[in-house]
């Protein structure tokens, strides 16, 4: 019997889907009205395709189109369900198993570490929309360690395709001839327009907290560890009752990660303990620890601590802004001093004191950045400066997400791009950018050739003539 076809309203617009589809539909409490008509005009557990020994289902892609709409609808982007959504789903699916397979003969592994590290990342990002873990368990109707089992495999799957794919893409270079040839090759009147640039600097400094403040903090932390060392007191209880971190409703809890990925005092102090033994009363830039090891493989450990901040609002924020407005002076007064020098001496933020105080793109590590991509805050301070400026302090918040402090710091306007249409002359690493993503398209689109033709595929309902072409895999480059 001929399977059914999907029929279903179309949208003309192929949406671009993410490589790595991860666990939103663990958070998924209703399924999307527009996803809900797959459901209605397909046949359930219909296999759709097949790859070497794997089955593809219509549930399993509709699944997945669930996952995209749901992280799409959380990233504030309006995207409805389309017939050609569909079928580049089903071609992703497809074209991982084609990965997947070609990998294992490729010997690709990854370790359990790694697997368990980039789940725990994932949850722990849930964790932070949500506020505690427990919300999160309360959500899925499972435990946590009951997910991270649901997941593994599915991880795995993923993280080898992706390091299978990252090997190909990462030796592929282009050469500056390249980069010309593909300029020359861009009509004059679709030449893209470049919106304005800044590059800018900045030195941070953080006010020391006022004396009684910490030493209220220090008093309350080793008072804590006398009730766990000397009174048999549960760390647990009391992290959920005290511990100022993030994962205090849980307990304290640090799965098994990398040492490395640790703040050092607390790496330090972690790696000296014995399992089950509790630290001493620990410093760092987050405030007071006392922490206890759980487990060691490696250099990976497992702890629970309290973390004890120092009240934010007990720093004495005169300190930083007067050692600022030295340093501006001194920078204003001495054409031979310059803004990087004392930047990598004084400035007290480590992701740009090194770089002498610049701001670089995350991704690319560019010294240019969209003035319209700045922060609010930083936005406003770099609008009234003009090029060569130093700001007055300002208010900053340093530190990871979950974990920053109060800081102050004074921001110079290093050079200022206005929006223009891009040439060679003023563009080349943006141009260089785009011409090496459009050589890894092509050098991936010919390679998947390549991998399909060592591959059973069977596509077992009629598809697009689009669906053999590659779409998804190349498309993801250009994310």
């Amino acid at each position: 019997m001929k399977p059914k076809q999907i029929r279903l309203k179309i949208n003309f617009m192929i949406k671009k889907l993410p490589f790595l589809l991860l666990a939103a539909a663990f958070l998924l409490p209703f399924k999307n009205a527009d996803a809900q008509k797959a459901d209605e005009n397909v046949a359930i557990d219909q296999i759709v395709a097949v790859v070497n020994d794997h089955t593809i289902l219509e549930s399993d892609v509709n699944q997945r189109v669930r996952q995209y709409l749901f992280q799409q609808q959380q990233n504030k982007q309006q995207v409805r369900f389309s017939k050609e959504l569909w079928y580049s789903t089903l071609n992703n699916m497809v074209e991982q198993y084609v990965l997947f397979d070609n990998a294992k003969i490729d010997s690709i592994t990854v370790s359990d570490e790694q697997v368990d590290r980039q789940i725990e990342q994932r949850i722990q990002q849930i964790v932070s929309q949500l506020g505690s873990r427990e919300a999160l368990e309360e959500q899925l109707g499972k435990t946590l360690l009951e997910v991270k089992a649901d997941l593994r495999k599915q991880y795995r799957k993923e993280i080898i395709i992706q390091q299978y794919r990252n090997q190909k893409i990462s030796i592929v270079r282009i050469t500056r001839p390249e980069v010309i040839e593909f300029f020359n090759q861009i009509p004059a009147d679709s030449l893209p327009e470049v919106p304005e640039q800044v590059a800018i600097s900045q030195i941070v400094a953080i006010p020391p907290p006022n004396e009684h403040a910490e030493k209220q903090a220090f008093k309350l932390a080793e008072e804590l560890r006398d009730s766990i060392i000397n009174y048999g007191k549960s760390m647990e209880e009391l992290a959920r009752k005290y511990s100022d971190a993030p994962g205090g409703k849980n307990g304290g809890k640090i799965p098994l990660i990398s040492i490395d990925e640790l703040v050092p005092p607390y790496a330090a102090a972690a790696a000296a303990l014995k399992p089950g033994e509790v630290s001493k009363v620990v410093k760092t830039d987050f405030g007071y620890h006392i922490i206890r090891l759980n487990e060691r493989r490696g250099d990976m450990i497992d702890t629970n601590h309290i973390l004890i901040k120092i009240d934010k609002n007990s720093y004495d924020k005169e300190v930083a802004i007067k050692k600022l407005n030295a340093i501006r002076d001194t920078i204003k007064s001495n054409p031979d001093t310059t803004f990087a020098e004392i930047a990598r001496e004084e400035s007290e933020d480590p992701n740009t004191a090194d770089q002498g105080g610049k701001i670089l793109q995350s991704d690319t590590g560019d010294k240019l950045l969209k003035l319209s991509d700045l922060n609010p805050s930083l936005y406003r301070i770099v609008l009234l400066l003009r090029e060569g400026d130093i700001s007055n302090p300002k208010p900053y918040n340093i530190g990871e997400e979950n974990n920053t402090k109060p800081a102050y710091r004074i921001v110079r306007l290093d050079k200022q791009i206005p929006a223009h249409t891009a040439s060679l002359e003023t563009d080349y690493n943006l141009i260089k950018s785009y011409a090496l993503r459009q050589k890894k398209m092509r050098v991936m689109r010919n390679w998947m050739k390549d991998l399909e033709e060592q591959v059973y595929i069977d596509y077992k309902i009629p598809v697009p003539s689009y669906l053999k072409q590659s779409v998804s895999i190349v498309n993801n480059l250009e994310e």
